[in-house]
């Protein structure tokens, strides 16, 4: 009963994912993009823990805990770059 459900929110999510790489693409500030990509990250993020519910794949839930990580890291840095113009 709720496999469909599953299966029809990933498809939703990649198909906004599309639209969200298109404003990263052609976004008019750095800014844009950055948000933009993270967004991306975190729709990935709800997709593979989607696949872990409909596949009943427990690791997948670490694998998606993992990505979720390593976006919020990525999202400091890029924030540190954006504000100071280096990584220092």
């Amino acid at each position: 009963m709720i496999g469909p459900v599953l299966v029809f929110a990933a498809v939703f999510l990649m198909a906004t994912s599309f639209v969200v790489l298109w404003r990263a693409f052609r976004g008019p500030t750095v800014a844009d993009r950055v948000v933009a990509i993270m967004a991306v990250a975190t729709k990935t993020t709800v997709i593979i823990v989607l696949i872990a519910v409909y596949s009943d794949q427990k690791s997948y839930v670490n694998v998606a805990l993992v990505y979720a990580m390593i976006g919020f890291v990525a999202t400091i840095g890029a924030a540190k770059y954006l504000i100071k113009g280096k990584l220092d």
